[in-house]
């Protein structure tokens, strides 16, 4: 690809409006541009998502959890066994 000079850019370009005329040109590239943005805006909403996840873990972090339920099992006199 570091080969190409400019003259191959206009040959491809002239190639490109041969095949999809003049005309429709400007409709490619308006749906081109659309697209882009979609994918662009469905790229941040996805980053979007990711970000309130770390956020709540700073929060979380501020709330005790709830101790560990440990089993009781009962001992030969049938009262529980004292805890670890």
């Amino acid at each position: 690809m570091g080969n190409l000079t400019g003259w191959h850019l206009l040959i491809v370009l002239a190639v490109i409006l041969l095949l999809f005329g003049a005309a429709k040109l400007p409709a490619l590239a308006k749906s081109m541009g659309q697209s882009a943005r979609v994918f662009k805006g469905e790229m941040k909403a996805m980053k979007d998502e990711n970000v309130p996840a770390a956020t709540d873990a700073g929060t979380a972090a501020s709330v005790e959890a709830p101790a560990p339920v440990t089993s009781q099992t009962p001992d030969a006199g049938g009262t529980p066994a004292p805890k670890p």
